[in-house]
């Protein structure tokens, strides 16, 4: 799978050292766990120690219905219209005004609006299955991606993975990894992350000594590594 081909000029990465570090789960297909992982990784995030605001950018609303049903506020979960994802900066500066260190956004599983709500993103995380079907539907997120500049700050994560050994899991994250796009560690298909996700919580919190609970925090540590080199990599 090579990620170019956009065919255009990437934008210029705009500065992002006045904003809370923004974390993306983008991907142009449905049913891969999109919302699951942003809700989780939101309250991974905050029991790290970052100030959480996720934003809900989906017309589905699947993370404010999980945010409706918290019994708790160590993530703060708000709804954006599509008419307000273009005013996503200056709703940047009024969250870090607030004292949010992370914001993570759940976008919309189609085309619709995706560019707007990427461009201010640290990092964009891409789930996919390891399926051939799920790592070609997400090319187009890609293409977006490259055209907005945004070049070594995405990365697949294969998630709803078989329990292992599994040869084609084994295969998809080998091509990815070769890649340089592969996020880790994958994510086992485990049902207490829809348990988690049916009762308001992020599984770090319903099964927090579970191992879908450690492979949220290990992919949530990976990804703050990511996000620290990328800012890093923005200083003069």
């Amino acid at each position: 799978m090579d990620p170019q081909g956009s065919g255009h000029e990437p934008e210029a990465a705009p500065p992002r050292s006045t904003h809370p570090r923004v974390l993306a789960v983008a991907v142009q297909k449905g049913g891969t766990g999109k919302t699951t992982l942003a809700a989780s990784l939101a309250v991974a995030a905050a029991e790290a120690g970052e100030r959480v605001t996720a934003l809900d950018l989906d017309p589905q609303g699947s993370l404010a219905g999980w945010g409706a049903t918290r019994e708790t506020d160590t993530v703060a979960i708000d709804r954006l219209q599509p008419w307000e994802i273009g005013q996503l900066p200056e709703i940047l500066d009024i969250l870090a005004q607030q004292g949010t260190t992370l914001v993570v956004l759940d976008t919309a599983g189609s085309s619709s609006g995706l560019a707007p709500a990427l461009k201010d993103a640290d990092f964009v995380l891409m789930p996919v299955r390891p399926s051939r079907l799920d790592i070609v539907a997400a090319r187009p997120t890609l293409q977006a991606l490259m055209t907005l500049g945004l070049r070594g700050r995405f990365a697949l994560v294969l998630n709803q993975c078989p329990p292992p050994p599994s040869p084609r899991t084994s295969a998809y994250a080998a091509q990815l990894r070769a890649l340089g796009v592969l996020a880790e560690p994958g994510i086992i298909h485990r049902v207490d992350h829809q348990d988690a996700l049916a009762t308001g919580l992020g599984v770090t919190e319903y099964a927090p000594t579970s191992p879908a609970a450690e492979e949220i925090r290990a992919l949530w540590a990976w990804i703050d590594a990511k996000m620290r080199a990328s800012r890093s990599d923005d200083q003069p």
